[in-house]
């Protein structure tokens, strides 16, 4: 595969899976010293990470749970954050910003904090009450912290007993990365073709539904847009049909995410309405890949984590296409604001 490194790849995502036996500890602990609600606090590109597992309990659990963005949350507070809040931060670097300013004000509360970060040796990772390290990349975060948060969703609902199946998905979840693995060689020689449309319109409408939808919201703004300087517009499926729909037309590019939840649906609506106005409608369809030994509840559960990894050997042949390496910014850590 193009400037893929296998084995990184399999260590880093084995190691977010290995995190699943302190995390639900961890979970365990807060929820027997009466914890109250939980967020998940992260900023940019992390926050959009934690979308799916934060969804998976708003529909699933009664436990309440919040996500927000931690720049607002240092201005406004929150009635809900309090001693008896579980908080989670994501953060690849460790010292973004504006979760660092939030750390302080969490501590003043009294919250109990889980921080997913990439590395020790920094205020985040020196910060949280709980501190879970597993070293990555820009190139292999997306998985790591989707697989971390989807564990801690799980591990809520099995000490509510919400769950009954709790020990049956985890050992699903550790066979992941070998599949993901898998799923990446598969989609290889298809990924130069993919690329080739994202090179070939200066802009793309980027849909999708259900789980899928914060990943298609992420590769548009952290993947096309930052590290590819690429526009597009990131919209939800059932939002398409009340505004963005205006805007298509022959030529105009519509990548549509299709992941295997129950808003599936959705997704297809698009998928139908699409080419009768446009010639540049490209589908990306998790169902389409082989997971052998995962079932249809964990595939369901884990569509936005495959999109990513496949998504991931199309960036690699974007940035040698486009002679543009994802690496490549003007703003952003490079000036002051």
């Amino acid at each position: 595969m193009l400037n893929f490194d296998e084995q990184r790849f399999l260590r880093i995502q084995s190691g977010a899976v290995a995190l699943s036996k302190r995390l639900d500890e961890v979970v365990s602990s807060c929820l027997s010293a009466g914890a109250e609600n939980i967020f998940f606090l992260g900023t940019g590109g992390a926050a959009i990470l934690m979308q799916p597992a934060a969804q998976l309990l708003q529909r699933r659990s009664r436990f309440p749970t919040f996500i927000d963005m931690p720049a607002e949350l240092v201005v406004t507070g929150s009635a809900h954050l309090t001693a008896k809040s579980i908080v989670v931060i994501p953060s690849l670097s460790g010292m973004t910003k504006e979760s660092v300013a939030l750390l302080a004000g969490l501590k003043e509360i009294g919250a109990t904090v889980l921080t997913l970060v990439g590395h020790e040796e920094t205020p985040l990772g020196k910060g949280g009450d709980h501190v879970f390290v597993n070293f990555a990349e820009d190139d292999t975060s997306c998985e790591s912290f989707y697989l971390q948060s989807l564990l801690i969703a799980l591990s809520v609902m099995k000490h509510r007993g919400e769950l009954s199946n709790y020990d049956q998905l985890v050992a699903e979840l550790s066979n992941l990365p070998e599949m993901l693995l898998q799923a990446k060689r598969a989609f290889e020689d298809r990924a130069d073709g993919f690329a080739r449309i994202l090179a070939g319109s200066d802009y793309h409408i980027i849909t999708g539904a259900g789980n899928v939808w914060p990943e298609a919201f992420y590769y548009g703004m952290c993947i096309l847009e930052e590290m590819q300087w690429i526009r597009t517009r990131p919209v939800h499926a059932s939002d398409f049909f009340h505004g963005t729909l205006e805007l298509v037309e022959k030529e105009v590019s519509v990548i549509l995410f299709k992941g295997e939840d129950a808003l599936r649906p959705l997704a297809e609506r698009v998928e139908n309405f699409a080419p009768n106005y446009t010639d540049k409608l490209t589908v990306l369809d998790t169902a389409d890949f082989e997971l052998p030994g995962i079932s249809a509840e964990v595939r369901a559960l884990v569509s936005p984590i495959l999109l990513s990894t496949v998504l991931e050997r199309i960036s690699a042949h974007l940035e040698v296409m486009r002679n543009h390496p994802l690496t490549t910014r003007r703003y952003y850590k490079r000036v002051a604001y």
